[in-house]
Order: C-alpha cells, then structure tokens, then sequence
C-alpha cells in the first residue's frame, strides 16, 4: 500500500462518519476529489442558471404594464443576480475562481438549466415561470438546505426564502390576469400551455438515466430523486392549477387514489436532450448575452481592481508613517 492511500484511509473514513451523521462538511475539512467535483458542477450550473435565468424575465422589464409590475420585476430580477453571487461565493470555497466558471459557461464547457432556454412571448409568461418555474426550483431546493456541504446549505436558507416569495408573486399576477379578459385568460392559459413541460423537465433525466443521482444522495448532497420530486411538484401543483382555472397540457394527469397521487405523462425526453446540447428555442441568444454583458462589464471589473490596489497601498504607507512617528518619538 502506498504512503498516500494510508494517509487516505483514515481521512476518508471520518469524512464519510461525518456525512452519515448528517453533519456538515466545511471548507477546510479533506473530502474526497470526486465529492468536491461533483458539488463544483453542481454549485456552478446553479450559480450560472440564477445570472442566466434573469434574462427571460428582463426581456419584459421595459413593457410591464404598469410601474408597480415593473417595481416586482426588477426586484426579483435584482433577487436573481444576489442568488448568482451567494453560489459563485460558495463555490470558490471549493477552490475554484468564479472568472474561471463564467469562463466556462461563455465557453459552453458548464450548462445551466434547461428552462431558461425557452423565449418569454407575452407577459403572462412572467407569471408562469414565477409559478411553476420557481415553484419546481421550491420543490428542488429546498432539500439542498440540508446539503452536506456547509456553504451550500446556508446559501440555500435564503435564496429558498426568496424563491418563495418570488412564487407567490408569480401566482398573485396570474390571478389578477385570470379575473381579466377573455383575452388575458387565454394568454395565460398559453403560457401554462408552453411552460408545463419544460418545467417538469427541470428536475432533470428519468433516474433510469441519471447517472450522478446515486453518489450525489449517499453523500447527502442530494436528498431525493429526480422522479421523486418531479412527483412532488406535479402533486404541489395540480390543485394550485385548478384553484387558478388553468388546465394542465396533459391528458394522463388524474388522481391514483392508491398511490394518493396524481399520475402524469412522459416529457419528452428527446427534447431536453436537445436543450442541453443546446439547440434549445433560446440557448445561442443566452449565452451571447451574457458573454456580452461579461465583455461590455470588464472595465468596470478592473476599475475595481485598480481601486482596491490603490486602497491597499495608502493604507500601507500610512502605517508606514504611523510607525515611523513612533520610532521618532521613542528617540526623542
């Protein structure tokens, strides 16, 4: 046996103690290469997919209809932007450089999630991923608060806080439209029509076809899943769906009174094969913008840079001149 896997041996058994006591790995602490990979994919796909996910939203910003709606948007979208920055923080913990992963997603060397690849057509299309978009991303996060990884965890406690919120939004504006119109009713009920699928595709593949699911639960990353919480959101969902007066686009959704569920039809799994390929509806326009944005914002990146350089050196000479007084005044 090598000098190194000895060295290992122990440390992987604590590490793998501390996990099955449902304790918290912290930053300092050993862990296993494949454990720290896995939560920097993880993390980094979350992280991209809040900054990539304000640009739907934010392509309805300018024609909301009204300034309180408007008020509502930027806030959540301001929400979304905090979220990316918790994550990326929480990932360099992990040894990785956030320049580095923004690098990666403009590159398409890192994925985020599929959903912000489908195009925002009316407004109503704001309240449905507000609905059902955060409310999947409910329904996946909330878990992830008990992730076995500390700075994850506690990043989790209030970004699920404020998807929350931003769920209840979603619903709220959806019922303001839903005692609207004819109109108004029918673009919503478009908007539910387009959106239905994609979101019950976010929780990813089948768990036939999942390959990470199995590691990332018995290191308690994961806590469930994904056809678990698919379950979970379509059962959450279905009766919000019928207080609203919307119908769901799937005529296999009814209630198994054995199971006490509700079964549901089979997303088209082809079609979220495609999205991460990234011949989505939306995929090319998402991350040309944010290569711009990234591209377009690089003076400002060293602007900050510059100033904190310039901070640092004034505070150095001033305790430079503050300990020289010193001296003068102990000769004296």
């Amino acid at each position: 046996m090598s000098a190194p896997q000895m060295v290992d041996q122990p440390l992987e058994g604590h590490f793998e103690t501390v996990v099955a006591a449902e304790q918290r790995i912290e930053p300092r602490d050993w862990m296993p290469d494949a454990y720290r990979a896995t939560l920097v994919r993880q993390i980094a796909q979350h992280a991209h997919s809040e900054i990539i996910g304000m640009q739907p939203e934010g392509n309805w910003l300018t024609r909301a209809p009204s300034l309180r709606r408007k008020a509502i948007l930027l806030a959540k979208a301001q929400d979304e932007a905090g979220h990316g920055l918790y994550l990326y923080a929480a990932a360099e913990t992990l040894g990785v450089d956030r320049a580095e992963l923004t690098d990666k997603l403009i590159s398409g060397r890192q994925k985020y999630s599929s959903i912000f690849n489908y195009p925002t057509l009316t407004f109503a299309d704001v309240g449905v991923i507000g609905w059902l978009v955060d409310g999947a991303a409910i329904c996946n996060q909330v878990p992830l608060c008990r992730c076995s990884y500390g700075p994850y965890a506690r990043a989790m406690v209030r970004i699920c806080k404020e998807e929350s919120f931003h769920q209840r939004q979603g619903y709220e504006l959806l019922m303001t439209l839903m005692r609207g119109t004819d109109t108004q009713r029918r673009m919503v009920q478009d908007a539910v029509d387009r959106w239905w699928w994609p979101s019950l595709m976010m929780f990813g593949p089948p768990d036939d076809d999942s390959p990470n699911t199995a590691q990332s639960m018995a290191w308690r990353i994961k806590r469930h899943t994904n056809d678990e919480l698919r379950q979970r959101f379509v059962d959450m969902t279905v009766p919000q769906a019928q207080h609203l007066g919307v119908t769901l686009p799937d005529p296999a959704l009814s209630w198994n009174e054995e199971r006490g569920s509700w079964d549901f039809g089979e997303p088209d799994w082809s079609e979220l094969k495609q999205v991460i390929k990234g011949q989505g509806p939306c995929n090319t326009q998402r991350v040309e913008r944010r290569r711009a944005a990234h591209e377009d914002g690089a003076w400002v990146r060293e602007a900050a840079v510059a100033y904190a350089a310039k901070r640092r050196a004034e505070a150095g000479a001033g305790g430079a001149g503050d300990h020289r007084d010193e001296d003068e005044g102990a000769g004296r």
